[in-house]
């Protein structure tokens, strides 16, 4: 069956099960050249598998914008000293040639980038004179009077003092004897009848108990829910087998008092520990920056080279940039993943919104319900490997890509 004459699928003739029917869900399974066609769902939730809508684009058609990359970087390098700047420009020009591609012809499309890649480094440019020649106009006066440091100190200490109150008894005498008595693990755990590790173990689970307490007297929050604590202690100490089990990343995407602590205490794990997962809340414009730079730098230590950091690059930003301009708030998280002997990073990225009416017409090339050079769904698609969209009406969106690294 042919959709819009974008999207060719052969299909099976449609088969709906009894139990699908008695709870109201309706269910369309077929069979395309490749891979299986599921639609689950019609009225709530709809999933479109990896790879399994085929477009009937030439299959050398991603390969021919990946091979406009390293002649990008040379024109807008010659041009351009700041790397980062670079893999913007790299990115936007990349998004404006894959966007015109249906009009493009094979032979001219270099000449089209490099044209393209030009324009742009010119327009930054005259953006940056613009505002520089009217940097003078701008004031930026502070007529607030600045707060003695001794009263910040203070009021950090009663903050701490009010936060070691909510914790457990065992706990607060614990940390007291850590921190202010200076005690050491050995000794605490001949006076407890216990093993420094023993010991270790709870400070640690102390810790990240008491930055969640504090955070929430310093934003003035209280949760709204029992299962909020749980899940921000988990999300503080770093326990991904605890975070797993009360799927937390669902829970910061419903709760907004949630979302706003576990912010501040990723914010605080920064630097602390690597871990094989990266998480950025997204919501505004300067997100889709810092998740772009995210997911490049842990794409860079799974071991891609440059032209598919910038093609994984891109990728986020168009989801990303979806999430910013339609969703509520949404947040994106990159892992490395291994299959046998291959390597690759894994993004997935949820959201809290709108979800997608019609998931068949956004995975068509050129679809898009604002005006912009966005590549959208269909783009971000044909720059990975797998991709996976599973929505739902009116509660939100998920979308899992994966990229391979070449051995």
């Amino acid at each position: 069956m042919a959709l819009d004459g974008q999207l060719t699928i052969r299909r099976r003739p449609p088969t709906c099960s009894r139990r699908a029917l008695s709870q109201g869900e309706s269910r369309v399974t077929g069979h395309s050249d490749r891979t299986p066609v599921t639609v689950c769902g019609l009225e709530g939730r709809v999933r479109v598998g990896a790879n399994r809508l085929e477009p009937t684009r030439p299959e050398d058609d991603t390969d021919a914008i990946v091979e406009l990359v390293p002649m990008l970087r040379k024109v807008i390098g010659s041009r351009v000293r700041d790397p980062h700047v670079v893999d913007d420009l790299v990115q936007e020009t990349l998004v404006r040639v894959m966007v015109a591609r249906s009009r493009v012809s094979a032979d001219t499309l270099a000449p089209y980038a490099s044209v393209t890649a030009r324009n742009l480094v010119a327009s930054m440019a005259k953006k940056n004179d613009r505002a520089r020649s009217r940097a003078h106009l701008l004031a930026d006066v502070d007529q607030s009077e600045p707060l003695e440091e001794d009263l910040l100190q203070q009021e950090e200490r009663s903050v701490v003092a009010k936060a070691l109150d909510r914790l457990a008894t065992t706990d607060r005498d614990l940390l007291v004897a850590h921190e202010v008595e200076r005690q050491d693990t050995r000794t605490l755990a001949e006076r407890r009848d216990s093993t420094p590790g023993a010991v270790a173990a709870q400070l640690n689970r102390a810790r990240a108990r008491l930055r969640v307490e504090y955070i929430l007297l310093h934003e003035h929050l209280e949760p709204p829910t029992e299962r909020c604590r749980p899940v921000l202690r988990a999300i503080s100490s770093g326990d991904r087998r605890r975070q797993r089990e009360l799927d937390t990343g669902a829970h910061l995407l419903e709760c907004e008092c949630c979302a706003r602590v576990g912010v501040a205490l990723l914010d605080r794990r920064v630097g602390s520990s690597a871990h094989d997962e990266t998480r950025v809340p997204v919501s505004k414009d300067r997100d889709v920056v810092v998740a772009r730079q995210r997911g490049r730098e842990a794409a860079a230590e799974a071991g891609f080279q440059a032209t598919d950091l910038t093609l994984i690059a891109t990728a986020i930003s168009e989801i990303a940039r979806n999430i910013v301009k339609f969703a509520v708030r949404g947040e994106i998280t990159f892992s490395t993943v291994t299959e046998g002997s291959r390597c690759g990073i894994t993004i997935v990225a949820r959201d809290v919104g709108p979800g997608i009416p019609d998931v068949h017409a956004a995975m068509r090339d050129g679809f898009s319900t604002y005006e912009g050079l966005g590549l959208g769904l269909p783009g971000a698609r044909r720059l990975m490997d797998e991709f996976d969209v599973v929505t739902e009406v009116g509660k939100g969106t998920t979308v899992t890509m994966t990229k391979w690294r070449e051995s």
